[in-house]
């Protein structure tokens, strides 16, 4: 049997090659169908109701969806850059206590670091694999020092490209404001857009 291939950007045409998808004799109406089509499909995800936080869940124990209140009932652990819940955090901590273990992370039970230092190190690593949330964080640190150009939209831009609502939020914001950069509605748009389908609650209110 023969695999067929679906069109990358709709779902109306199936090939089964790349050789195939070249040689199409209706390639250029194909075209026309599949930039309405896609555009079609990018509504419903723009107006599907999300089915979690766009921070996502606790991925320890609960597996419950992160509020939006991030700074009074979440946390970042340095070593894996993943946000868990106080409640969560607690629940590890008291069973490391009870079983008389060395702390370390709930989620990839990396040792927890001894000093500022070692955690600098290892998200230092974060930041270097690309994880999202790791670049945003230090994304906010350039923001908040309110260094506006260079770095703080390399690591912005390089977190919005791995899907993170946040910081396509942001280089909305940006983008609206002029600050740091040209003032752009069609980045702007887009930004808040691919925030609001990932389901960044004030991207939805827009």
């Amino acid at each position: 049997d023969i695999k067929l291939k679906e069109c990358a950007t709709c779902d109306l045409a199936r090939y089964c090659s790349d050789e195939c998808q070249e040689d199409d004799r209706d390639r250029r109406q194909h075209e026309t169908k599949c930039k309405e089509r896609a555009a079609e499909l990018r509504d419903e995800k723009l107006f599907m109701q999300p089915e979690s936080s766009h921070r996502g869940d606790c991925p320890i124990i609960c597996c419950l969806p992160h509020p939006l209140d991030l700074e009074t009932s979440m946390m970042m652990n340095a070593c894996c850059s993943k946000l868990i819940c106080r409640g969560c955090s607690h629940a590890s901590t008291e069973r490391e206590v009870g079983e008389n273990r060395q702390p370390t992370c709930p989620f990839c039970r990396h040792p927890t670091p001894k000093t500022q230092d070692e955690a600098n190190v290892s998200f230092k690593k974060r930041v270097a694999a690309n994880d999202p949330d790791a670049l945003c964080v230090m994304g906010t640190e350039h923001f908040v020092k309110e260094d506006y150009v260079g770095a703080l939209f390399e690591y912005w831009t390089k977190a919005a490209e791995s899907g993170d609502a946040l910081a396509h939020y942001e280089l909305s914001c940006f983008h609206q404001n002029g600050k740091g950069v040209e003032k752009d509605e069609k980045k702007r748009l887009y930004h808040l857009v691919e925030a609001a389908i990932a389901g960044h609650p004030d991207a939805r209110c827009n």
